[in-house]
């Protein structure tokens, strides 16, 4: 079955900017259609106990070709 190229996701790179990463999208042919902030968790070991903590966020644009 052929996989459909019409969605993909692009992620803000550390050192890059909303607007270089919207640029890059507009380069590839494609248009944002939603932004999402998804957090990062670190897995802490405390009293023999695993849990996640939440150490950052990282911004993604869900994009539909054009």
């Amino acid at each position: 079955m052929p996989k459909n190229n019409s969605k993909k996701r692009y992620e803000v790179g550390e050192q890059e900017s909303i607007a270089q990463c919207l640029d890059r999208m507009k380069k590839d042919g494609y248009a944002p259609v939603r932004r999402a902030e998804e957090p990062i968790f670190k897995e802490v070991t405390e009293n023999g106990e695993k849990t996640l903590e939440p150490v950052g966020r990282t911004i993604v644009f869900h994009a539909v070709k054009q």
